[in-house]
């Protein structure tokens, strides 16, 4: 809402966590999991925390989205279909999300081959900015995107189609990130995260996935400082 801080999102959304997932573990033990509430990385940790659930049994929602964002500029940008255009957006569920360009292609061609350095630049820019933008425009946050992308999670786990989406995940070494969720390829399918993919990433992909990470870690702190002084109090 207009005039809130990240702490105060952090302490409400927290809350909301903490007594979703304890109602979770008790009525629905055997789920599987898909936290949309922002801010993501930190939300879908408590979320973690609270039910205890495996690490294949819950996981965000925010590549997904994010991705669909991407190709669909690219998409306007090149008169084409969003289904010619493959890509992913990977690393946190922020502004310094990173678009990978060295697995992005339009009808099986790379990217680079097709759009200017100064133009892809802009396109993930305004990929990164994407939801904000759905804010100014309907005075609201997205919802039927985010649903859709959601769905598109579920029909993955429900119908066991072990298929690769960019999704917040639990990493256990994994890209060299342990004990953090953070937006990688993962294979969904009747047993819920059913494995990490791990692509090769350019220096600079690397680079900047390693930033957002960081950027993670440090909300998850701060949501843990917010907590610990709500508890105090």
């Amino acid at each position: 809402k207009p005039g809130m801080s990240r702490d105060d999102l952090l302490k409400i959304n927290a809350g909301v966590m903490t007594d979703v997932g304890a109602a979770i573990k008790k009525h629905a033990p055997g789920a599987f999991v898909i936290a949309l509430t922002n801010p993501l990385d930190a939300m879908v940790t408590q979320l973690k925390r609270v039910t205890g659930f495996a690490k294949s049994r819950i996981v965000g929602q925010a590549g997904v989205l994010d991705s669909a964002r991407y190709r669909t500029f690219l998409a306007s940008e090149l008169g084409v279909s969003v289904e010619s255009v493959s890509a992913m957006v990977l690393g946190g569920h922020g502004d310094d999300m990173v678009p990978i360009r060295s697995y992005t292609t339009v009808g099986g061609q790379p990217v680079e081959r097709l759009v200017g350095a100064k133009r892809l630049e802009e396109i993930e820019k305004r990929t990164r900015g994407g939801g904000g933008e759905i804010v100014q425009l309907m005075k609201t946050s997205s919802y039927y995107a985010a649903g859709t992308a959601a769905y598109k999670m579920v029909e993955a786990y429900m119908l066991d189609r072990k298929q690769v989406l960019p999704c917040a995940a639990f990493l256990d070494g994994e890209y060299g990130v342990k004990g953090l969720f953070a937006g990688v390829p993962v294979v969904i399918g009747a047993g819920g995260v059913e494995h990490v993919v791990e692509i090769q990433l350019s220096a600079a992909e690397k680079a900047a996935f390693d930033s957002s990470v960081g950027h993670v870690r440090e909300l998850v702190e701060a949501m843990d400082k917010v907590i610990a002084a709500g508890n105090r109090g």
